[in-house]
C-alpha cells in the first residue's frame, strides 16, 4: 500500500465507496491529496505523505494518555489508553469527577495490559490499559496521567447505553405531534415573521387537541445584520438563537420603553408592519430592518432599569453571560463586529474577508475593538438572553399544556465557513472542503451544502466538545430533537473546494462514542432523539441507531417495496418516528398535483424535456400506488383508485394521515402545511435564491386552524388512532 493510501486509511479518509445502486467508486488521488492537505498533512508525492503520516503518527503517540475515553456505564470498571516507552515506568493518575470528587493511583506501566505497540521516531511506544475505578458516574469527568515523567491531560466520558425514549416519556404509548415552520406561523403582533409567542399559541393549542409534541425547524442563529442568508439550516452557530423570533412586545421591557413604542406606532411604520403580515412571504431585510432598532431600545430600557442593580432581572442576564462563557462572548463579539461594518462593506458577511488582524478571535485587534465597543457586544448578548427567556417560556407553556414531549427540535448538520461558529472557533473546523451528498436517485450530480465539517482530529483531541455543546444547547427548553442527516455520525461526504459532488469522498467517524455521548445528553436533558436517515445509509449505521434507541426517520413517500409498493402501515417499525412528507418535499397536495414538477420545470432544472416527462409518469405512478395502499387498509374506497379521477380533497388528506397514524412506530408528524391544504413547499432543494425558500407564510393565524371543522376532524381521528393499539393492517 502507498504512502498516501496508508495516510488515508489513518486519518479515517474513505479511498472508494458503493453509491446508492452499489456501484463501487474509486476516489481520485487529487481528493485525498486535497482533503489530507486540507487536514494539514500534505502529501503532494509519497515522500511528503509519508512524512505527514510520520507527523501523524507522533502526534497521537507523543502523549501519555488518550484525549478522549468514552466509557460504558454499564460496563465498568473501564479501561483507558495509556502510551509510555517499551520499558514502562512510574504510573500516576488523578481523576477529577465532574461532581466535585477525586480519584487517584499509582502504579508501575509494565504491570498493566498492553495492547498495542506502534515505533514513533524509531523508537518503540506502547499503549496499555489503565483501569479506573468501578461505579463512576455518567458525566464529563477530567484525567490527568504521567507515565515516565510525561504528563498529559484528557476528558473521561462515562455514559449509558441508550437515549432517553418514547416509553420513558409514556410508556406503551404512541405519540403524535405537528410539525411547524417557526417563520411561517402567524401572531398578534408580530413583524411579518412568526415569533415565541406565536410557537407558544401553537404548543397550547396542540395540547388542547391531545398532541404530544410540536416540532420546528432549526432555531439556530442567522446574520440579522445580512437578513438575506435565511435558511436555518446553514446557521452562524448552531449553539446560540435566532433573534429574529423575538416578539418585542413580549419583553418586560417593552411597558417602560417609550422609543419602542413611539418607533411602533409611528404611521408610516405601522402601515409597513400591516403590510409584511399580510404578506404570503417573509421579507427577511425587511423584518430585519424594523425589528432591530426596536430591540436596541428596548436595550437601552433594560440598561437604564436593570443593568447592575443587583435586580432580579439583573442578576439573571448576568448568570446568563457567566453561563455562557468564552463561547458566548466570542458569538456576541462575531455578531457586533459584522453589524458595525456590513453598511460599510457587504463582503463583511463573510470574515474571511475581513482585515487580517480581525479574523484570529483571540487576537489584540479584536480585543482592543470588543474593550472600545463594549456596549455593541452587551447588546448582542442580551438579545440571546431574551431569545432564551422567550423560548423558555415555549417550554413552559408545552408542559402546563400537556405536551409529553414538549418541543421538538432541529440540529442542523453544520455550519458554514464564512460563520460566526466557524470564525469564533478556527481549530474546530474544516476550511478547503465542504460537505455534501454524491449522487444519488433524488439528485443525479450529488449536493454540495457548503457546510464546513468539524475537523476529525480536534474532535477527538477536544473530548468531542463541539457535539457535546451542539447537543446541550439544542436539547435546551426541548423534550425530543432531530439530528439532521445523522449518517454524519459515522462518515461524512466531504467535497474538496473546487470540485464536483461526484468527486468526493467519506470521511468516517468514531459512531460508537459519539452514540453514546448523544445517549448522555439525551439521558440528561430527558430528550428523545430522531435521526433523520434519508439517502445513501452506511451498512452497519441503522442496528446502530436503534441500539442507542435513536428513533428512525421514516417519511410516507421513502417506503416503499418491491415495484414502488407502499409499506403498510404494520409493517413500519417501532423505534422510528413517521411523517407524510418533509420542508424539502412537496406537501401532499403540491405532490398530488405535480406542483414541485412544474417549479423545477420553469425554473429550468431539467436537463431536457425527457427527463420532466419522466417525472411526470412516475408521479402519476406514484399516485395510483398510493391510492392502491389506502384500499388495501380500508381507509379508501375500491371504486375510486384511479388517480385521474381524484381531486386532493380533506377526504384524501385524512386518509393519508389516518394511514400512518395506524402504524405502530412511537412518534408521528403532521405537518401544518398538509393540515390546510397548502401547494407550496417550504424549500425546493437545488436552489437558493430561485424558489421562495425558508419565507412562506400560513395562510391563517393559529387559532383559526384548529376553529376548521375537516382540521379538528382529522386531528381528533390521528389522536384516537394513536391512543388505540396499534393497527393490525398490512
Amino acid at each position: 500500500m502507498t504512502a498516501l493510501l496508508r495516510l488515508a486509511e489513518a486519518v479515517g479518509l474513505d479511498t472508494g465507496w458503493h453509491d446508492i445502486w452499489g456501484v463501487w467508486q474509486e476516489v481520485s488521488p487529487e481528493t485525498l491529496r486535497t482533503i489530507l492537505a486540507a487536514l494539514g498533512l500534505p502529501a503532494a508525492d509519497e515522500a511528503e505523505a509519508a512524512a505527514s503520516l510520520a507527523a501523524l503518527t507522533r502526534r497521537r503517540w507523543g502523549r501519555s494518555v488518550d484525549p478522549v475515553s468514552v466509557i460504558g456505564s454499564e460496563a465498568q470498571p473501564g479501561g483507558i489508553g495509556v502510551i509510555g516507552p517499551e520499558g514502562g515506568g512510574p504510573v500516576a493518575w488523578t481523576l477529577d469527577l465532574e461532581d466535585g470528587d477525586r480519584h487517584e493511583g499509582t502504579g508501575e506501566a509494565a504491570e498493566l495490559t498492553e495492547i498495542y505497540r506502534e515505533t514513533v521516531d524509531g523508537k518503540p511506544a506502547v499503549k496499555r490499559v489503565l483501569m479506573l475505578p468501578a461505579d463512576l458516574p455518567e458525566g464529563y469527568h477530567a484525567l490527568t496521567v504521567s507515565i515516565a515523567g510525561r504528563t498529559d491531560t484528557a476528558r473521561v466520558i462515562v455514559a449509558p447505553p441508550t437515549c432517553f425514549g418514547p416509553e420513558d416519556a409514556a410508556p406503551g404509548e404512541r405519540l403524535w405531534g405537528l410539525a411547524a415552520q417557526l417563520y411561517a406561523l402567524r401572531g398578534e403582533p408580530d413583524q411579518g415573521i412568526g415569533h415565541f409567542p406565536a410557537l407558544g399559541e401553537l404548543v397550547e393549542q396542540a395540547g388542547r387537541i391531545g398532541a404530544d409534541t410540536v416540532g420546528i425547524n432549526p432555531l439556530h442563529a442567522l446574520y440579522p445584520a445580512d437578513p438575506h442568508q435565511a435558511s436555518p439550516y446553514s446557521p452562524a452557530s448552531r449553539d446560540w438563537l435566532n433573534v429574529l423570533y423575538i416578539d418585542p412586545t413580549a419583553t418586560p421591557e417593552w411597558a417602560h420603553c417609550g422609543a419602542a413604542q413611539d418607533r411602533a406606532g409611528d404611521p408610516g411604520t405601522s402601515a409597513a408592519v400591516e403590510r409584511a403580515r399580510a404578506a404570503e412571504l417573509v421579507d427577511y431585510p425587511d423584518v430585519a430592518g424594523r425589528l432591530m432598532p426596536m430591540l436596541a431600545d428596548l436595550w437601552a430600557t433594560f440598561k437604564a432599569r436593570e443593568l447592575d442593580t443587583g435586580s432580579p432581572r439583573d442578576r439573571a442576564f448576568a448568570a446568563f453571560r457567566e453561563a455562557g462563557g468564552a463561547p458566548l462572548e466570542r458569538f456576541c463579539r462575531f455578531m457586533a463586529l459584522q453589524a458595525r461594518f456590513i453598511p460599510d462593506d457587504p463582503t463583511y458577511a463573510d470574515w474571511r474577508y475581513w482585515p487580517e488582524a480581525w479574523r484570529d478571535p483571540d487576537g489584540p485587534a479584536v480585543a482592543d475593538w470588543a474593550a472600545a465597543n463594549h456596549d455593541a457586544v452587551d447588546f448582542q448578548a442580551w438579545l440571546q438572553f431574551v431569545a432564551d427567556e422567550q423560548l423558555a417560556d415555549v417550554g413552559h407553556r408545552a408542559a402546563a399544556a400537556g405536551l409529553r414531549l414538549g418541543l421538538y427540535r432541529d440540529l442542523a448538520v453544520g455550519v458554514s465557513p464564512g460563520s460566526a461558529a466557524a470564525w469564533a472557533h478556527p481549530g474546530e473546523l474544516m476550511r478547503g472542503v465542504s460537505v455534501g451528498a454524491p449522487p444519488d436517485a433524488f439528485n443525479m450530480v450529488g449536493q454540495d451544502w457548503g457546510l464546513a465539517p468539524l475537523d476529525p482530529l480536534g474532535l477527538a483531541e477536544s473530548g468531542y466538545a463541539p457535539l457535546t455543546a451542539a447537543l446541550s444547547a439544542n436539547m435546551r427548553h426541548a423534550g425530543a430533537l432531530r439530528i439532521d442527516h445523522a449518517m454524519g455520525l459515522m462518515r461524512l461526504f466531504w467535497i474538496p473546494e473546487g470540485m464536483s459532488p461526484a468527486q468526493g469522498t467519506y470521511l468516517r467517524l468514531p459512531v460508537d462514542d459519539l452514540f453514546r455521548v448523544i445517549a448522555l445528553e439525551s439521558r440528561r436533558h430527558r430528550c428523545v432523539v430522531v435521526g433523520e436517515d434519508l439517502g445513501t445509509v452506511p451498512e452497519g449505521f441503522r442496528p446502530k441507531m436503534e441500539a442507542a434507541g435513536v428513533l428512525s426517520y421514516k417519511v410516507m413517500m421513502f417506503e416503499r417495496v418491491g415495484d414502488g409498493l407502499f409499506v403498510r402501515p404494520g409493517a413500519y417499525p417501532g423505534q422510528a418516528l413517521v411523517t407524510a412528507g418533509t420542508h424539502d418535499l412537496p406537501t401532499l397536495r403540491g405532490f398530488w398535483i405535480g406542483r414541485d414538477i412544474d417549479w423545477r420545470r420553469r425554473l429550468d432544472l431539467y436537463p431536457d424535456a425527457a427527463s420532466r416527462d419522466a417525472d411526470l409518469e412516475a408521479r402519476e405512478t406514484d399516485k395510483a400506488k398510493l391510492l392502491a395502499a389506502l384500499v388495501d387498509a380500508g381507509l379508501w374506497p375500491a371504486d375510486r383508485a384511479d388517480p385521474a379521477a381524484v381531486a386532493f380533497d380533506d377526504a384524501l388528506s385524512a386518509a393519508i394521515h389516518r394511514f400512518l397514524a395506524a402504524t405502530p412506530s412511537r412518534l408521528m408528524m403532521v405537518q401544518l402545511e398538509d393540515l390546510i391544504g397548502a401547494e407550496e413547499m417550504m424549500n425546493l432543494p437545488g436552489t437558493v435564491a430561485e424558489h421562495p425558500n425558508w419565507r412562506r407564510r400560513l395562510d391563517r393565524r393559529t387559532p383559526a386552524l384548529f376553529e376548521d371543522g375537516e382540521i379538528r376532524a382529522l386531528l381528533d381521528a390521528v389522536a384516537a388512532t394513536r391512543a388505540a393499539p396499534p393497527s393490525d393492517l398490512t
